[in-house]
């Protein structure tokens, strides 16, 4: 088959529409976006009709795949670690649901946070729901993972979880593609109750998502993820964990390290091949790109009379991304450097795009806000959480998607008041709607800021599920009418925006203020494209 140049992410969309997949679901989330992007681009999956449109959170994108495998078919849902946070709920009883056709999960996390709010490993999510975990090393494998896990997905009946970091997801490798599979046909469950969770159903489901685990666990002996290779030092033996396997070979040259490796690519952890190490070396040195996860259940299971290193003892650090250099450091091996980079130009923080509609309506919300001082503004994630940076320096807190509502609210509750709350109009519909809803039923004296650019802009402008819905939303919510004004964030209409928001921020009730202008970058982008259709033509 033809070999192509992927991202890890491309190479996880491309083996999903080999693999059969009639729908894929997410919302967009750095280091995930780029799966769901790769298959709206793809001549193949419009060809075979593959749903692929984004979600407006995370928790319906797995309930929206979860209905697929109900009907048969095979779905692919994607988001960033944090995502699956929001998706808890129905993820961690899909495995007691089970699937119909294949269903496929896929979290793409982010050590040392590069464009998120923590670390976390993914992977505990999947020993929580005692569900498959398989965790490429490079791209060919993160191609070959994912057809596999539609393949054990229907075979046990069971949702899978794949997870991936930020370096593999956004570097590049050639990828060998596979013979393509025919889309599953529509197929109800043979048990109609099936997907049915009342007690008495759940428990016996549960009971049979137990007796899976050992069939779960002598397939990850056996098929081929998980890896033993012997080697003459026995000093030390390593368990290199997914990508951590290629900061380990880096070190060494051909790739051939000296000392026994047990490469882990699928989870459950593959105890005789753990016992073996652990047995055969003097000391064990665990990597893991992401949290402690292996050593925690290492510690766990083994009489430990032998040293075991990794993140727990400070052999490696305990927070951030795993590299080469700390890998080389944990082994005692001679590490080299170049001088350290002159700093030439003063450092720059990231900042709002010039144009930005978002700098207009903070720089009202501020002189608005100055009868009252600082502290009372609660935002969310997006790009104006940026705002809390210099020159704007407009908000107080960004915790997780959707809680500026909630937070103002409590705040106002506290005796804060007035709070203001800052949230984009996609995380408004992703999980702002539900705190809008609880101010309204306690009449909370807050202003809800919907900044409205008309995409979701911080993940490079997909659409958003709140497009032209913004006032209607809040309306059906139960909002006063005259107490929802949409703002044109322009410099020339300053004075007539502090006003609002001055008047508004009196209000001893629910208001909601709606600054409207298009993202800067998504209009650019827009012109640039009519040029060139333009130029086409002629």
């Amino acid at each position: 088959m033809e070999k192509k140049l992927l991202l890890g992410d491309e190479a996880i969309a491309q083996a999903a529409i080999d693999a059969g997949i009639s729908g894929v679901y997410a919302y967009p989330g750095t280091p995930s976006t780029e799966i769901m992007e790769y298959v709206q681009a793809s001549a193949e999956a419009q060809n075979g009709k593959i749903k692929a449109y984004w979600s407006a959170n995370e928790k319906t994108a797995m309930e929206t795949a979860l209905g697929m495998s109900y009907a048969g078919k095979r779905a692919l849902v994607c988001m960033k670690h944090v995502g699956l946070n929001v998706a808890a709920d129905a993820f961690i009883n899909a495995a007691i649901t089970g699937a119909n056709g294949g269903l496929v999960v896929l979290a793409a996390d982010d050590p040392s946070m590069h464009s998120s709010q923590n670390e976390q490993d993914s992977r505990f999510y999947g020993k929580f729901a005692l569900l498959p975990i398989l965790e490429p090393s490079d791209q060919q494998q993160a191609y070959d993972m994912v057809r596999y896990a539609f393949d054990l997905s229907e075979e046990l009946a069971l949702p899978v979880l794949i997870r991936i970091t930020t370096r593999l997801a956004h570097s590049r490798a050639g990828v060998a593609q596979r013979a393509v599979r025919e889309q599953n046909e529509l197929k109800l469950p043979a048990n109609l109750r099936q997907f049915v969770l009342l007690p008495a159903i759940a428990r016996v489901q549960y009971r049979d998502l137990l007796s899976k685990q050992e069939h779960l666990r002598k397939r990850a002996l056996t098929d081929g993820f998980n890896i033993y290779i012997d080697a003459e030092d026995k000093s030390v033996g390593i368990i290199a964990c997914g990508l951590a396997y290629n900061y380990l070979v880096e070190n060494f040259d051909n790739a051939k390290v000296p000392h026994p490796v047990l490469k882990v690519g699928q989870y459950p952890l593959p105890l005789d091949m753990v016992r073996r190490l652990y047995a055969e070396c003097d000391s064990i040195l665990l990597l893991e790109d992401g949290y402690p996860m292996v050593e925690e259940l290492l510690r766990g299971m083994l009489q430990l009379g032998k040293p075991v290193h990794g993140r727990l003892d400070g052999t490696l650090p305990r927070d951030g991304e795993l590299n080469p250099v700390l890998v080389a450091r944990a082994l005692g091996l001679q590490t080299t450097s170049g001088q350290p980079v002159p700093q030439i130009v003063k450092a720059r923080p990231p900042r709002l795009c010039d144009g930005c509609a978002h700098t207009d309506a903070f720089m009202a919300l501020n002189e608005a806000l100055q009868a009252y001082g600082r502290g009372r503004v609660f935002s969310d994630i997006g790009c104006y959480t940026l705002s809390a940076l210099e020159p704007l320096e407009a908000i107080n807190s960004c915790v997780d998607m959707g809680a500026s509502i909630t937070m103002a609210i409590g705040a106002a509750d506290a005796g804060l008041v007035p709070a203001v709350a800052a949230i984009g109009d996609s995380t408004f519909t992703h999980s702002g709607m539900t705190g809008l809803l609880d101010a309204v039923n306690n009449n909370s004296p807050i202003t809800v800021i919907i900044l409205d650019n008309s995409t979701t802009g911080m993940t490079g402008g997909q659409t958003s599920s709140a497009f032209g819905k913004v006032e209607d939303i809040c309306r059906g919510i139960g909002v006063a009418e005259e107490h929802i004004h949409v703002l044109k964030p322009l410099r020339k209409h300053h004075e007539e925006n502090v006003e609002i928001i001055r008047k508004e921020l009196e209000y001893q009730g629910v208001s909601v203020i709606i600054p409207r202008r298009e993202c800067v970058q998504t209009l650019n982008r827009k012109v640039r494209e009519k040029a060139r259709a333009k130029q086409a033509q002629e």
